[in-house]
C-alpha cells in the first residue's frame, strides 16, 4: 500500500531504482527505525511535498539513502543539525587506552542535534527537551532518580502568575463573544471598545489590542524585561512570609523548612509571559523531610507574596517615565497536596486528586512553546519586537550604560530574557544530570553492540545518574561548519520521521496506560 502510494505521487517512477529502493524508503522514513512501529497505521506517502519526494528519489537514486537515514537517526531526526569539523582524542586513565576520532576519517562533517527547545523550530529536539523537563518536574512530585520518594507526601502548590493589562485586547471568552457591549463607547482615537466576534485559538486577532494607539507597548516590553526579577523577588517574599508565619527569622527558617520550586514561562497570545510554578515545602533535612506547614497555608502565603512584590523600573530615556511593575490581578495559587495524611477537606482551592503526570506534562508542554505555534509571528508580536528595537536605540542614545540597550538583542523573544524552565537547587534531578545519563547510556549501548555482549541492566538507572567518576579524559578541537540539511526536502523528511517517532511514543504511552 505504501509503495503504491509512492508510485502514485512520483511523476517519474523510473527515477526510483527498484522495488528494493522503495522498501528502503519505507523502512527508513515511515518507521524511523523504531522497534514495533509496524503496529501503527501505514503512513500516506502521497502527503509528502514535491521537495521531500525529490530528496528521497535523489538519495535512493544515488545509493546514499541508507547513509542519510543513518546520519538522520544519529541526530534523532533533528530539523537543523549543526555540522562540525575537527577531531578528538579520548584517553582512559585507568587502562591507558587511547581512541582517536577525526571527522575527515568518518565520511565528512559530524552532525550533532541543534538542541532547540522550541517545537516550531525543531520538533525532534523540542521533544527531548520536553521529556527532560517532564522527568525533572515529575521527580520533584513523586521522587525517583535519586530524589527520595517521601517528597510525594510534602505540601505542594501549583501557582500561576500572570502579566498585568496594558490595554484592551481581543480574546477567546469561553466560546462567547470577545467584548460584547451594547453602547458605542470609543477610545480617544475613535476606536470602538467592543467586539462581538467569537474568536478561536488560531485567530491572529486574538491577543491584539482593540486600539493599537491606546495600547501601552513600551510598558508591556519593559514589564517583560523585568519579569524574571519579579519572579526572583516573589520567591524571596515567600520565604519571608513563611518565616513570619512560623515565627522565626529569615536565617532561622533554614533550620525548620526549605522552599523548592520548578517554574516554566509560557507565552500568551498577547505576547507576554505567564509563570507556572510547582512550589513544594520541605523540612530542614531537604526533600522528603516533614514540613512545618500544610499546603493550604503554603498556597495562601504564595498568593500573598506574589501580590505584594514590585519592581521600580527606571525610565528608558529622558522622555520616558519611571514605572512600578507588578504581577497581574489574575493570580492563582492552588493546593495540589495538603501534606496532611488522610486530609479530605472539601476546599475549592485544593486539588489533591490532580495526577502528578498531568501536572508534569502540562508544564513540559509550555516549556517548548514559542510566541506562535505556527512559527509565524502575529502582527502584534511583530509590533512588540519593533518596540524592543526602538527602546534599545533610545536607551543607547540617552545612556550607553542603560540595561535597556540590550532589548534589541531580545526582540525575537519580545523582550523576555529569562530561562523558560528553572528550578531551585534541591527540587529534583537536574537537566545536566539527565543529559549526562543519556550520554552514558549511549556509550554503554555502543559498547554492547560492538562487543556483542548484552547490556547489563542491573541498577542501570543508579549507574547512569551516579556522580561522574569516569576515568575518561577527552581532548578535542572542533569548528563550526554550518547547520541544516542539504535541502528543504531532506529537512521535511527528517521532520516527518520525527513526527512518526512521536506517534510511536504516544502509542506506547497509551498501551502502558491501558495495562495499568
Amino acid at each position: 500500500m505504501i509503495a503504491s502510494a509512492l508510485r502514485a505521487r512520483v511523476a517519474d517512477p523510473a527515477r526510483v531504482r527498484s522495488e528494493a529502493g522503495r522498501e528502503e524508503l519505507v523502512a527508513g522514513y515511515v518507521s524511523a527505525r523504531l522497534p514495533g512501529a509496524g503496529v501503527l497505521p501505514d503512513l500516506d506517502l502521497s502527503t509528502l511535498t514535491d521537495a521531500a519526494q525529490e530528496a528521497a528519489q535523489s538519495r535512493i537514486g544515488a545509493g546514499s539513502w541508507s547513509a542519510w537515514t543513518d546520519a538522520a537517526r544519529r541526530v534523532q531526526w533533528c530539523s537543523h543539525p549543526v555540522r562540525l569539523r575537527g577531531s578528538s582524542v579520548t584517553v582512559d586513565t585507568a587502562t591507558g587506552a587511547v581512541e582517536n576520532f577525526s571527522s575527515s576519517n568518518s565520511g565528512g562533517d559530524v552532525r550533532v542535534p541543534c538542541g532547540n527547545r522550541r517545537a516550531d523550530r525543531c520538533p525532534a529536539c523540542s521533544r527531548v527537551y520536553a521529556r527532560d523537563t517532564f522527568e525533572l518536574i515529575r521527580t520533584g512530585l513523586l521522587g525517583g532518580k535519586q530524589v527520595p520518594e517521601a517528597v510525594a507526601d510534602n505540601p505542594l502548590v501549583f501557582a500561576t502568575l500572570t502579566a498585568p493589562s496594558f490595554g484592551h485586547v481581543h480574546g477567546v471568552r469561553n466560546g462567547g463573544q470577545c467584548r460584547p457591549r451594547q453602547d458605542t463607547e470609543t477610545c480617544p482615537h475613535g476606536q470602538v471598545l467592543s467586539c462581538h466576534k467569537i474568536h478561536h485559538d488560531g485567530d491572529d486577532q486574538v491577543g491584539s489590542p482593540l486600539c493599537w494607539e491606546c495600547y501601552d507597548w513600551a510598558s508591556a516590553v519593559v514589564w517583560q524585561w523585568h519579569a524574571p526579577e519579579l519572579w526572583r523577588r516573589a520567591t524571596i517574599a515567600l520565604r519571608r512570609a513563611l518565616a513570619g508565619h512560623l515565627g522565626v527569622t529569615g536565617t532561622g527558617l533554614r533550620k525548620i523548612a526549605t522552599v523548592q520550586y520548578a517554574k516554566v514561562a509560557e507565552f500568551q497570545a498577547r505576547g507576554l509571559v505567564h509563570f507556572h510554578a510547582l512550589i513544594r515545602l520541605d523540612g530542614p533535612d531537604g526533600p522528603g523531610s516533614p514540613a512545618p506547614a500544610d499546603g493550604l497555608t503554603l498556597a495562601r502565603l504564595v498568593e500573598q507574596a506574589a501580590r505584594g512584590v514590585q519592581v521600580e523600573a527606571s525610565p528608558v530615556d529622558g522622555t520616558d517615565v519611571p514605572r512600578v511593575l507588578r504581577f497581574g490581578v489574575q493570580l492563582d495559587a492552588r493546593t495540589v497536596r495538603t501534606g496532611r495524611p488522610g486530609d479530605l477537606l472539601d476546599d475549592v482551592r485544593c486539588s489533591d486528586e490532580l495526577h502528578a503526570g498531568q501536572v508534569a506534562g502540562y508544564l513540559a508542554k509550555y516549556a517548548t512553546k514559542s510566541t506562535s505555534e505556527s512559527g509565524v509571528p502575529r502582527p502584534h508580536h511583530q509590533r512588540m519586537a519593533h518596540e524592543c528595537i526602538d527602546l534599545s536605540k533610545r536607551a543607547m542614545t540617552s545612556n550607553p550604560e542603560s540595561p535597556y540597550f540590550l532589548l534589541g538583542k531580545w526582540a525575537r523573544m519580545l523582550g523576555f530574557r529569562g530561562h523558560f524552565s528553572t528550578k531551585s537547587r534541591a527540587y529534583s534531578v537536574t537537566l545536566g544530570r539527565l543529559r549526562a545519563a543519556r550520554r552514558r547510556f549511549a556509550r554503554l549501548k555502543a559498547e554492547s553492540e560492538r562487543t556483542g555482549e548484552p547490556l547489563d541492566v542491573a541498577n542501570l538507572e543508579a549507574r547512569l545518574l551516579a556522580d561522574d567518576d569516569t576515568t575518561l579524559v577527552v581532548s578535542s578541537s572542533w569548528e563550526f561548519v554550518g547547520s541544516g540539511w542539504g535541502s528543504e526536502g531532506e529537512k521535511e523528511l527528517a521532520d516527518a520521521a520525527a513526527a512518526r517517532a512521536r506517534e510511536y511514543a504516544q502509542y506506547v504511552a497509551r498501551e502502558v496506560n491501558e495495562d495499568r
